[in-house]
C-alpha cells in the first residue's frame, strides 16, 4: 500500500503565493514512488482572498483540502490544527513562501524510511533574511539552548518531516500557549538532519513583525525553563551583597574620615538601577504568572469555522479536534 504524507501550509493573507506554491509542489509529491498524498491548507483568518482561492483549488486538486479557523490564531495555532486533522502516516509542515525548497521533500521522505522518526530541516545558509535577523535568530538559540535543558536544533525551523508516532505524541500535548519549535524538541525520538540554503520568498512579505518576533521568543524562554526566575533572584541576591559592602564601607569611611556630606548623583543612580531590576524582576515574575492564567481558563487552542473538500480524501466520521 502507498504510504499517505501529509503535508501542512500555514496561509495567512497568502494569496500571491498560491500558484506558484502549487505549480512547484504538486510535480516533486507526484515523482516520490510509493507515496500518496493530502495537503492541507489552513488559513488563519486571512483578509485578502486567500481563502476562495484555496477553497478552488480543492476543487480542481482532489488531494488538497482547506481547514478555515473563525479568526487568525497564529502560526503555533495554524500547525496544531494541521497536525490534528491529518491523517498521513507522515506529516511535513511547510511555509507556502517557497523559502524551505520543496525539493528537499524527496530526501526527507527517503531518510524516514531508513528509520528516522523525525528529519529536521537545517538552514546552513540564511543570507535571504537579514542581518539584524539572523544576528537575534542566532542569540535566541544560543540563550535558549544555555537556560534550558530541551535544546532546540539551531536554524532548524518548521519544515521538518514527522511520523505518526511523533504526531501523535504531540497531539497527546495539553498545553495551550504553545511553542511549537521547543514542543517538536520535547518529544524526542530517532531524529536526523538534512542541511539546505534558505531562499527568498517566492511572493508577499513576512507577517512577523519584531513585536511578533520578540513575543515568540519570550514563549520559548518561558515555556521550557524556570532559570529566569533563578536568574533574577542571583541577580538580587548579588546586588544585596554588593549593597552590604558599600553599607560597610562607607561606616568604615565615617569612622575615620568623619561624616562628610556627598552629593546626590551616586544616590539618584542607584535608586534609578534597583528601581529598574526591580521593574524588570516583575515583568519577568508576570510572565510566568500570565502563562498560568492563560492555562487556567482550558480556552481550545483554535476554533475550526469550516472545513472543505472533505468529500477529496478526508474520512468524513472523523471528527477535526480543537
Amino acid at each position: 500500500m502507498p504510504q499517505l504524507i501529509s503535508l501542512i501550509v500555514p496561509c495567512y493573507n497568502e494569496s500571491s503565493a498560491i500558484d506558484l506554491f502549487v505549480a512547484t509542489v504538486t510535480p516533486i509529491l507526484d515523482a516520490i514512488a510509493d507515496t500518496s498524498w493530502e495537503v492541507i491548507y489552513v488559513d488563519d483568518g486571512s483578509r485578502d482572498d486567500t481563502l476562495e482561492k484555496l477553497i478552488a483549488l480543492t476543487q480542481k486538486m482532489p488531494s488538497s483540502r482547506v481547514v478555515e479557523l473563525s479568526r487568525n490564531f497564529g502560526k503555533e495555532a495554524a500547525l496544531t490544527v494541521g497536525l490534528d486533522v491529518s491523517q498521513g502516516d507522515a506529516v511535513i509542515p511547510i511555509d507556502i513562501d517557497l523559502q524551505d525548497p520543496p525539493e528537499l521533500i524527496a530526501d526527507m521522505v527517503a531518510a524516514w524510511r531508513e528509520g528516522a522518526e523525525i528529519v529536521n530541516a537545517r538552514r546552513v545558509d540564511r543570507m535571504s533574511d537579514s542581518l539584524l535577523k539572523r544576528k537575534t535568530a542566532s542569540g535566541f538559540y544560543k540563550i535558549h539552548n544555555a537556560l534550558s535543558r530541551i535544546k532546540i536544533p539551531e536554524n532548524v525551523g518548521d519544515f521538518r518531516l514527522m511520523d505518526r508516532c511523533v504526531v501523535n505524541a504531540l497531539k497527546s500535548l495539553p498545553e495551550r500557549q504553545r511553542f511549537m519549535k521547543g514542543l517538536f524538541a520535547w518529544v524526542g525520538f530517532r531524529t536526523v538532519t538534512i542541511d539546505y540554503t534558505r531562499m527568498t520568498r517566492s511572493a508577499g512579505s513576512s507577517k512577523f513583525s519584531a513585536f511578533s518576533l520578540f513575543n515568540l521568543a519570550m514563549e520559548g524562554f518561558t515555556s521550557f525553563s524556570s532559570a529566569p526566575l533563578r536568574i533574577w533572584t542571583l541577580i538580587g541576591g548579588c546586588g544585596a551583597f554588593a549593597a552590604m559592602i558599600y553599607g560597610f564601607l562607607i561606616l568604615l569611611r565615617t569612622l575615620i574620615l568623619g561624616n562628610s556630606v556627598p552629593g546626590y548623583p551616586s544616590l539618584f543612580v542607584a535608586i534609578i538601577f534597583f528601581g529598574s531590576v526591580q521593574l524588570i524582576s516583575v515583568g519577568l515574575l508576570g510572565e510566568y504568572i500570565g502563562r498560568i492564567y492563560m492555562e487556567a481558563k482550558c480556552r481550545p487552542i483554535y476554533i475550526i469555522r469550516k472545513m472543505h473538500g472533505m468529500q477529496n480524501g478526508c474520512d468524513p466520521e472523523r471528527e477535526p479536534e480543537i
